[in-house]
């Protein structure tokens, strides 16, 4: 690897030296040591920097940044979502998960009025009944994702769906055995800085944005029939999409 000179070309210095740190193991505090550079202390700040943006490294409050040795989780978005994956008893997340550990906790199933967003989606009034559930997602230990869905209430009672274990092949297999099978989705994705809340949840450090998706499901003739609103750990996922020209 041919030797850079850091005041020619800095920024591609600075980031030569952090991925140089990646050989440290998860949770190690990151030290950089700085022999070559005239102003150690912007260099140090712009290393860091590089390893923190790159979700390489995390910032915690009072004590530095540490590495992070979180492998991210490829979301295959088309392969996940086929009838023959949730039709079959299969969890959507088995596409993407190979041989890691996923949990699922903080499982809430509640009834509220349709906030006014959903309720135009959903094509119904304003302040009418949703089950909603609301869980987060841990995979191989970490906070990845936080899930939200939105159901009519008048759709799903009764059924698996308002539990908090909706059975085999998750709520699409429910809906498809009350007759109301998801025959198309729609997918809409922004990235934008985490609430308080949201923060928590997941477990992010200081300045981590976050990946919002926001998932309708569409029964036959076009009626929409789940809006899952899910807040990635953006740190966390690689977004995957493999689908013919």
């Amino acid at each position: 690897m041919a030797p850079l000179d850091p005041d020619e070309d800095p920024h591609r210095y600075a980031r030569r030296e952090a991925l140089g740190k990646t050989r440290l193991r998860d949770g190690h505090l990151v030290q950089v040591p700085l022999p070559l550079v005239r102003d150690q202390q912007t260099h140090g700040r712009q290393t860091l920097g590089v390893l923190r943006n790159e979700g390489l490294a995390e910032s915690r409050k009072g004590s530095g940044v540490f590495v992070r040795d979180f492998k991210p989780l490829s979301r295959r978005g088309i392969q996940r979502l086929p009838r023959d994956q949730w039709g079959s008893g299969r969890s959507i997340w088995s596409a993407d998960l190979d041989d890691r550990t996923l949990v699922v906790d903080q499982v809430q199933v509640t009834e509220v009025a349709a906030p006014e967003r959903i309720a135009q989606v959903l094509d119904t009034e304003p302040g009418a009944a949703m089950c909603v559930r609301n869980r987060r997602f841990v995979l191989d230990g970490k906070p990845v994702l936080v899930s939200i869905s939105y159901l009519p209430a008048d759709l799903v009672a009764g059924s698996a769906i308002t539990q908090e274990d909706t059975g085999p092949g998750g709520t699409h297999a429910r809906l498809a055995e009350l007759g109301y099978k998801p025959v198309h989705f729609r997918e809409e994705i922004r990235c934008r800085m985490p609430s308080q809340e949201e923060a928590a949840r997941l477990n992010l450090s200081l300045g981590t944005p976050v990946i919002m998706i926001c998932r309708t499901a569409f029964a036959d003739e076009g009626r929409p029939v789940e809006i899952n609103e899910m807040v990635l750990d953006s740190a966390s996922y690689i977004l995957e999409y493999d689908f013919d020209a």
